[in-house]
């Protein structure tokens, strides 16, 4: 059964196009949404599927969904504007804006190493229950006073859901505001988006309900049973489960092919994690952001092109080219496979890990398949959103950027100058 898609694209754009219907097939149950503007003009806005599986709710063109990690680079764009304000400076010590920070071997912390996954700070030594997800003060002094399980600075790992309240928390002491104000105030309205870190209650009914497919649950399955025979202290597994405050697949409860793997179903309830409502109205900066794929993909082409709400670029040149020097790359911490990725000042820079359009590109990714960027050079701001979490080899975003660099570039993965002309949208 094929799935309707809706929505308008430009003219030249029709592979981009071709290439999302792709990406429902034989996943009857996917919702999805992709969105690019171009050099401040929409030229793909598309979506299509189920939102809730349950209730058979479609995705409409105001649906909302987790973004997971792509809320560290929504963060990454507040901190550089607030470097670019003369408010924050990455190479400062920690403590010049949260002194409770510098405990436990901490004090030579900068505020680059926590956007770079350098604070040695990915997993907590004690857990966080679940119901303290929302208790923003209760885990930032955690941290302050944790020992971190490397010297910072030194190595790096990837921080899954500390990240967001690391750099959060900073920025609270420099604006005054907390993370999700501070967002507001700082990106998502300049922008003239609509996306949150810290969903007001109002619009719950819009958000998308997260289903963990078939690769996800075989992965996480895979982990937990590599742990257990390993023994020791699963700090990855912790990382992300903040060892208790979380499934390991962030959200549940875990559909049927999680019973494939031989997994206890029945231990999670109805709406865990990001798929409940009160973890979806916290400030979880980490990977707690929800937008609809238009409104990231306006935020990621404002950085670089002025906003269609009419305000300038968020970032300046020399803003992004401080933001996006490259300052964690390599084998990380704890030994992981290649590709690995790059790292900027939080942002997810082009790598193998991750290609963009053209080197120049900056964003992140999150869990399940969620993809969020800005390529200044082909002038493009990219969102791709599903409910449909996978892991693994998972290419459905992968084969639209591919498509996109096709019509954008003329290339697979390098970069020549020119971009087809618009000749306007047409619905579909």
């Amino acid at each position: 059964m094929s799935v309707a898609v809706e929505g308008t694209v430009s003219a030249g754009f029709e592979p981009v196009a071709a290439a999302f219907r792709e990406a429902f097939d034989g996943e009857p149950d996917m919702g999805a949404a992709l969105a690019i503007v171009r050099r401040g003009r929409p030229v793909v806005d598309l979506w299509g599927g189920v939102a809730d599986v349950r209730t058979g709710r479609r995705w409409e063109r105001d649906t909302l969904s987790v973004i997971f990690s792509c809320s560290k680079g929504l963060m990454s764009i507040l901190a550089a504007r607030l470097v670019q304000a003369g408010k924050l400076d990455y190479d400062a010590l920690v403590t010049t804006y949260w002194p409770e920070f510098g405990e436990a071997g901490k004090g030579g912390t900068r505020v680059a190493d926590l956007l770079s996954h350098r604070a040695g700070l990915p997993a907590p030594r004690e857990p966080i229950p679940r119901g303290a997800l929302a208790d923003w003060d209760r885990i930032v002094a955690q941290l302050a006073r944790q020992e971190p399980l490397w010297p910072p600075g030194t190595a790096y790992a990837y921080h899954p859901i500390t990240h967001g309240w690391l750099i959060g928390e900073v920025v609270r002491r420099v604006t005054g505001l907390s993370a999700g104000e501070a967002f507001r105030r700082y990106v998502a309205e300049p922008a003239g988006a609509e996306c949150w870190i810290g969903l007001p209650p109002a619009h719950l009914p819009r958000v998308a309900r997260m289903a963990v497919g078939p690769s996800l649950a075989a992965l996480t399955a895979l982990q937990e049973a590599e742990a257990r025979a390993a023994g020791g202290t699963d700090w990855p597994g912790i990382a992300m489960t903040l060892d208790g405050a979380l499934p390991r697949e962030l959200v549940g409860p875990r559909d049927h092919a999680r019973d494939e793997v031989g997994s206890d179903v029945g231990a999670v309830a109805d709406g865990e994690g990001f798929n409940d409502p009160a973890v979806q109205v916290a400030e979880v900066p980490g990977a707690g952001g929800i937008a609809s794929a238009r409104a990231l993909a306006t935020i990621w082409s404002s950085t670089f092109s002025a906003a269609r709400s009419g305000h300038g670029p968020l970032l300046s040149e020399e803003t992004i080219r401080q933001a996006t020097a490259v300052r964690s790359e390599g084998e990380p911490f704890f030994p992981t496979p290649p590709p690995w990725p790059r790292w900027g000042a939080g942002f997810q820079l082009d790598s193998a890990a991750r290609r963009y359009v053209t080197p120049t590109g900056f964003g992140h990714d999150g869990a399940g398949g969620q993809v969020a960027f800005a390529d200044p050079a082909a002038g493009i701001g990219f969102a791709f959103l599903t409910n449909r979490m996978e892991a693994g080899d998972d290419r459905r975003a992968t084969r639209i950027v591919d498509a996109l660099r096709r019509i954008v570039t003329g290339t697979v993965v390098d970069t020549v100058p020119g971009i087809p002309h618009d000749e306007g949208a047409k619905s579909i």
